[in-house]
């Protein structure tokens, strides 16, 4: 069992799937990359199309400078009293809820339209998702996972399908109370670090075409 959580907990120590996919600009393959970076190991993106290995590269590249940077580990040591070594996992919640709250701050198209066309993107580049994508892909579309980010009853929800799928040890309730308790502070932390982010990697894309 303590094999399976470090595999969890390492697996989810990055932003989450919204931020992911809006990082990779308006290039359709690139976000499906993006989004299925985590389930991508080695040198295996090599076999993919040329855009969605270019998703996959840099999914790399948003955890590894994520997980370098200051406000990150601000952030950790905020939540590590109450969550432990789940800390990463709860904060990259945290930043995709925060992320949908503000979504208009960051995109010129609505969340829900957002949402939307990157279903057609994933149904449209289905044969490339790893088979382990394709077990939940359907499922992630027909309960808008993306949409329901911004509000605390749709990060519940993630948060409980993460409990009962991945980490059983997650309580849904306790990550909200905290959120609640915490919530200028967190949103805070957030709008230090997204236009960070956002600036490294539109040096990162700006040659993609």
């Amino acid at each position: 069992m303590r094999e399976i959580l470090n595999f969890a907990v390492n697996k989810y120590n990055d932003l989450n799937y919204l931020a992911h996919i809006l990082l990779s600009g308006n290039f359709p393959q690139i976000q499906v990359g993006n989004f299925i970076g985590d389930f991508v190991k080695g040198n295996a993106h090599t076999k993919y199309p040329r855009k969605i290995a270019k998703g996959i590269i840099l999914h790399r590249k948003i955890d590894d400078f994520t997980d370098n940077h200051s406000t990150i580990k601000q952030l950790k040591e905020l939540l590590r009293p109450q969550f432990g070594r789940y800390s990463g996992i709860v904060g990259d919640m945290y930043f995709d809820y925060f992320l949908a709250l503000n979504f208009k701050n960051y995109s010129r198209i609505s969340l829900n339209w957002f949402a939307c066309r990157f279903y057609l993107y994933l149904l449209l580049n289905y044969k490339y998702l790893p088979q382990k994508v394709k077990n939940f892909v359907f499922h992630f579309i027909f309960s808008n996972r993306l949409g329901k980010y911004a509000t605390t009853d749709g990060l519940r929800s993630s948060l409980d399908i993460m409990a009962r799928h991945k980490i059983p040890a997650l309580n849904a309730d306790e990550i909200i109370v905290f959120l609640d308790n915490n919530h200028y502070e967190i949103e805070m932390l957030f709008f230090d670090f997204f236009p960070s982010i956002k600036n490294f990697i539109a040096h990162e894309t700006k040659n993609i075409n």
